[in-house]
């Protein structure tokens, strides 16, 4: 335990020797900082972490609340349970990443690009998610509400069970995204791509969607509509499958010491 800890000061140290560096520097200097191995409930809340990359780390519980990771790699790492609160990761690369439980509440995630990760049951109430790269994501059972999506691509995405009330699609592709008892009332889907989405049993109460959107995708008599709105079903259509690009393999972590930092010249 003590070599832990050991660690971890040194940890916090370093951070603060990269802050204290140049009035101006910050950013560059982030850009250099790497993190492997392991840190579960480690405390980084409001450090400044830009271009920071995590690979094949684990992060879990970890608090990193209002923290700037605008152009971060998190590479194979886990983050499960992770406070993300008001932070800034814009730009932030994601790839096999798993957010299972982790907190994006109001927290800016515009352009992302996450193929293939697991958000299923995080907390994304009101996340800014403008232009996100998703497709083939995990985000079953998610609290979405009030959460920004204009124009992000969420193809063959797992959205079963969220809670999107209010949720901002417009411009959205929605195509074959698993769609099925999710709670959508009030949710904006104008211009959004909904063709072969699954809709059974989903709640679309008072959304703003078209009759035309409705007729490209798959509902049953269990799907609520506004009113005036018809469902089909789907019986016999093939649903079309994207499949992501696979994330890249991580390293095996170091054991000792259990934290790399690493800064380029």
């Amino acid at each position: 335990m003590r070599r832990i800890a050991v660690h971890l000061s040194a940890l916090v140290a370093a951070l603060s020797a990269f802050a204290s560096v140049a009035h101006a520097g910050d950013r560059d200097i982030a850009k250099l900082v790497s993190f492997g191995g392991s840190c579960a409930k480690c405390e980084l809340s409001g450090k400044k972490l830009t271009g920071a990359q995590f690979v094949g780390a684990n992060f879990a519980a970890s608090h990193l609340v209002g923290a700037d990771l605008r152009g971060a790699s998190f590479m194979g790492s886990n983050f499960q349970q992770a406070d993300f609160s008001r932070a800034d990761l814009r730009g932030a690369e994601m790839a096999g990443a798993h957010f299972g439980r982790a907190t994006f509440a109001g927290a800016h995630l515009d352009g992302i690009e996450a193929p293939g990760s697991n958000f299923a049951k995080a907390d994304l109430r009101k996340a800014q998610m403008t232009g996100a790269e998703l497709t083939g994501s995990n985000l079953a059972g998610s609290q979405m509400a009030g959460a920004r999506l204009r124009g992000s691509e969420l193809n063959a995405a797992n959205l079963a069970g969220v809670d999107a009330r209010g949720a901002d699609f417009r411009d959205a592709e929605l195509s074959a995204a698993n769609m099925v008892k999710g709670d959508f009332r009030g949710a904006d889907f104008a211009g959004a791509d909904l063709s072969h989405a699954i809709l059974q049993g989903a709640d679309l109460t008072d959304a703003r969607i078209t009759q035309d959107q409705l007729d490209d995708a798959c509902a049953d008599s269990t799907t609520r509509l506004p009113r005036g709105l018809t469902a089909r079903a789907c019986h016999g259509v093939v649903i079309r499958r994207i499949t992501p690009p696979a994330p890249p393999t991580p390293p095996t972590p170091p054991t000792a010491p259990r934290w790399i930092i690493s800064a380029a010249d």
